[in-house]
């Protein structure tokens, strides 16, 4: 059975990718995350899932293991919105955001280094958000505390409550990892949820 691993160390995406019932482990990228002059959203999502994806193969004891590096960047009016890291930050952030459509853009790779082989992956969602006072976004902030999430706020809990639409082909990707199209990567490297699981 090949080893898959999680260049991450995102407990978002280790618990998403668990969803598929794969022994896997994780490991720390260790990638330079700052963003390229002149590069927009979508292409600093695609460099940084492939740089976390190549660092950990460099460094794999294994030469059987089957790597995913995933990124999301979001972006408003085309700037983009990184993880906030503080409260004030959030605020500022989820205030510009308000009765706006924000684009996420969820890049993964996979490699895998049985056959050399390196799988691309990349989800576009729009969300639209809500206009809300700015007593309803302090709360938010106050029961969510969403400073590493890119954009500030979690849609997997409270930060639903924020949106009014959500339009996206996979709406696991707008959580982290696209398990969609991951899973048919993985299927089309025989490593298929359903099992059993084959060197290929």
């Amino acid at each position: 059975m090949a080893q898959l691993i999680l260049a991450s160390t995102s407990r978002y995406r280790l618990q998403l990718l668990g969803r598929l019932g794969l022994p896997l482990e994780t490991q720390d990228p260790k990638v330079d995350e700052r963003k390229h002059t002149g590069e927009e959203a979508s292409a600093l999502a695609t460099r940084l899932a492939n740089a976390k994806a190549s660092s950990v193969a460099n460094r794999a004891d294994s030469t059987d293991a089957i790597i995913i590096g995933a990124d999301q960047t979001a972006a408003l009016d085309g700037q983009l919105l990184r993880k906030p890291g503080d409260p004030t930050t959030t605020l500022r952030q989820l205030t510009a955001c308000q009765g706006k459509v924000v684009s996420f853009h969820t890049a993964c790779t996979v490699i895998d280094q049985r056959s050399g082989r390196r799988l691309q992956g990349m989800d576009h969602t729009r969300v639209s958000f809500l206009t809300l006072d700015k007593r309803c976004l302090e709360r938010y902030i106050e029961l969510e505390q969403p400073f590493d999430c890119a954009g500030g706020f979690k849609a997997e809990g409270l930060g639903i409550a924020l949106f009014d639409s959500i339009e996206s082909e996979d709406p696991t990707a707008l959580l982290g990892l696209p398990l969609i199209w991951l899973s048919h990567a993985l299927r089309d490297l025989a490593v298929d949820p359903f099992g059993p699981q084959v060197d290929g």
